[in-house]
Formats: structure tokens, C-alpha cells, sequence
């Protein structure tokens, strides 16, 4: 048996590595959240607090690269929108790997916790270039856009599910 430097990295720091670059790490994890504060999404409050916990309520998976330069959340959760699936609440990549090996790698991980369903994300196309690029190259698809924020909808299915077909429900698009 071979030991890798993500496996002695696991042990030592006791964080389960799940796939080639991933580790589980919880809510509130150190290196999840400052890799959080710089994301785009980050919510910054008027009064200065900064919680602990930044992914939000529902069923959670929080993913750190073992480098601690890259984060991706899937949540589990009611939307508001009406999209129904796991939604990818947050992704950032600092890191050398590819965006898309890492989306791919964190679309397994997602599917093999919650079986056949729907994954989905926001991307707000005025703050990222390419419109989501990342994730249309790991296989996912635009499926519409959000009526408020304009936000871009991207999904993507599990391969051959009739269950996730019928359960999507992306908000309709609408002309400016």
C-alpha cells in the first residue's frame, strides 16, 4: 500500500480526503472561510460581524483542496428561485488545477451523496468572465437565468435519470 502526501496530510490534520483533490471540511472551517471571504458572493454586513459559519442553513458538503486554494459547498436546501436539486453555493479556484477536473471531481462527490439528483449553481456573468466556462467544460449546461438578479442558472444531470429530468424546474428566462 502506498501512502500519498494527501493521505499523511488527512491523518495529521485528521480531515478525510474524499477524491484526488478534495478533503471534507466543516461549516466554518478556517481554511474554507478565508478562501470564502474572497469570493464574489461573500455577503460583507454593515455592522462589521463576520459569523463563523458562512454556508447557510439545509444539508451541507464543504470541500477544500488539500493546499487549502480552492473551495466548492453544495447545499441541499428549499430555494426560493423553485430550482430543486443540490445547488453549488459556492466555487472558487486559486489554485493551478483545472477548474473543470475539480467541478468534475466535486460533481461525484455531490452525486454519491445524494444519488440522482439535480446539481445546479448561480453564476452572475457580471463578475466572473465566461459566463460559468468552468462549468459548461466539466459538462454542465445553462438552463436559464434568475428574474431579480439575472443571475445565469447552470445545471447538471446525472447520466441517464428520468428522476432529475422531471424534477427540473429552472426559472424562466425573460427578455430585458
Amino acid at each position: 500500500m502506498s501512502v500519498t502526501s494527501s493521505t499523511l496530510f488527512a491523518v495529521f490534520f485528521g480531515l478525510p480526503v474524499v477524491s484526488t483533490h478534495w478533503r471534507l471540511c466543516r461549516d466554518g472551517d478556517d481554511d474554507a472561510r478565508a478562501i470564502f471571504d474572497r469570493h464574489y458572493s461573500r455577503y460583507v454586513y454593515a455592522d462589521g460581524r463576520k459569523p463563523k459559519l458562512f454556508v447557510g442553513p439545509g444539508e451541507k458538503m464543504v470541500l477544500v483542496t488539500e493546499e487549502g486554494d480552492a473551495l466548492f459547498v453544495w447545499r441541499k436546501f428549499i430555494d426560493a428561485s423553485g430550482n430543486q436539486g443540490v445547488n453549488c453555493a459556492v466555487f472558487r479556484n486559486e489554485g493551478p488545477v483545472l477548474s473543470s477536473d475539480l467541478i468534475r471531481e466535486a460533481d461525484a462527490l455531490a452525486w454519491a451523496r445524494w444519488p440522482g439528483e439535480r446539481l445546479y449553481t448561480y453564476v452572475n456573468p457580471r463578475a466572473v468572465r465566461g459566463d460559468g466556462a468552468c462549468f459548461k467544460h466539466a459538462g454542465w449546461r445553462r438552463c436559464g437565468r434568475t428574474a431579480k438578479r439575472r443571475l445565469v442558472v447552470l445545471e447538471h444531470l446525472p447520466a441517464n435519470n428520468d428522476k432529475a429530468e422531471t424534477r427540473r424546474q429552472p426559472p424562466p428566462e425573460r427578455n430585458a
